[in-house]
Protein backbone atom coordinates (compact mmCIF):
# COMPACT_ATOMS: atom_id res chain seq x y z
CA UNK A 1 0.00 0.00 0.00
CA UNK A 2 1.46 3.40 -0.96
CA UNK A 3 2.34 5.96 1.70
CA UNK A 4 0.28 9.10 2.11
CA UNK A 5 1.89 12.53 2.38
CA UNK A 6 0.86 14.24 5.63
CA UNK A 7 0.31 18.00 5.85
CA UNK A 8 -0.67 19.96 8.94
CA UNK A 9 -2.75 23.13 8.80
CA UNK A 10 -1.31 26.24 10.42
CA UNK A 11 -3.86 25.99 13.25
CA UNK A 12 -3.01 22.33 13.89
CA UNK A 13 0.72 23.09 13.95
CA UNK A 14 0.20 25.96 16.40
CA UNK A 15 -1.98 23.90 18.76
CA UNK A 16 0.48 21.02 18.65
CA UNK A 17 3.39 23.30 19.57
CA UNK A 18 1.59 24.43 22.75
CA UNK A 19 0.99 20.91 24.09
CA UNK A 20 3.07 19.23 26.82
CA UNK A 21 5.97 17.18 25.43
CA UNK A 22 4.47 13.78 26.29
CA UNK A 23 1.13 14.53 24.61
CA UNK A 24 2.92 16.15 21.66
CA UNK A 25 4.99 13.00 21.10
CA UNK A 26 1.94 10.69 21.27
CA UNK A 27 0.00 12.81 18.77
CA UNK A 28 2.94 13.02 16.35
CA UNK A 29 3.35 9.23 16.54
CA UNK A 30 -0.33 8.69 15.74
CA UNK A 31 -0.31 11.23 12.90
CA UNK A 32 2.78 9.68 11.32
CA UNK A 33 1.10 6.27 11.50
CA UNK A 34 -1.63 7.68 9.22
CA UNK A 35 0.83 7.76 6.30
CA UNK A 36 0.68 3.97 6.06
CA UNK A 37 -2.86 3.45 7.41
CA UNK A 38 -5.10 6.37 6.47
CA UNK A 39 -8.15 4.80 8.11
CA UNK A 40 -6.86 3.01 11.21
CA UNK A 41 -9.03 0.93 13.52
CA UNK A 42 -11.04 3.26 15.72
CA UNK A 43 -11.13 6.20 13.31
CA UNK A 44 -14.55 7.74 12.73
CA UNK A 45 -15.89 9.42 9.62
CA UNK A 46 -17.31 12.81 10.53
CA UNK A 47 -20.81 13.54 9.31
CA UNK A 48 -21.29 16.75 7.38
CA UNK A 49 -17.89 16.48 5.69
CA UNK A 50 -17.01 14.69 2.48
CA UNK A 51 -13.74 13.03 3.51
CA UNK A 52 -13.13 14.07 7.14
CA UNK A 53 -12.15 11.59 9.81
CA UNK A 54 -11.02 11.75 13.41
CA UNK A 55 -8.77 9.66 15.56
CA UNK A 56 -8.53 9.62 19.34
CA UNK A 57 -5.23 10.12 21.13
CA UNK A 58 -6.08 9.94 24.81
CA UNK A 59 -8.19 13.01 25.64
CA UNK A 60 -7.24 14.67 22.33
CA UNK A 61 -8.74 14.39 18.87
CA UNK A 62 -7.04 14.74 15.49
CA UNK A 63 -9.36 15.73 12.63
CA UNK A 64 -8.07 15.14 9.14
CA UNK A 65 -9.15 14.90 5.51
CA UNK A 66 -8.04 12.14 3.17
CA UNK A 67 -7.36 12.86 -0.51
CA UNK A 68 -7.02 9.34 -1.94
CA UNK A 69 -6.36 10.40 -5.54
CA UNK A 70 -3.19 12.31 -4.65
CA UNK A 71 -2.31 10.23 -1.55
CA UNK A 72 -2.46 13.19 0.81
CA UNK A 73 -3.74 13.62 4.35
CA UNK A 74 -4.41 17.12 5.64
CA UNK A 75 -4.62 17.43 9.42
CA UNK A 76 -7.22 20.17 9.87
CA UNK A 77 -7.42 20.41 13.65
CA UNK A 78 -6.01 19.01 16.86
CA UNK A 79 -7.73 19.68 20.16
CA UNK A 80 -8.95 18.47 23.50
CA UNK A 81 -12.07 16.34 23.24
CA UNK A 82 -14.25 18.89 25.06
CA UNK A 83 -13.25 21.78 22.77
CA UNK A 84 -12.53 20.29 19.37
CA UNK A 85 -16.06 20.32 17.99
CA UNK A 86 -16.92 23.91 18.97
Amino acid sequence: MPAYEILLSKAARKYLAELPALVHTRIIKNISHLSSTARPAGCKKLSGYKNAYRIRVGDYRVIYEIEDKVLRILVIAIGHRKNIYD
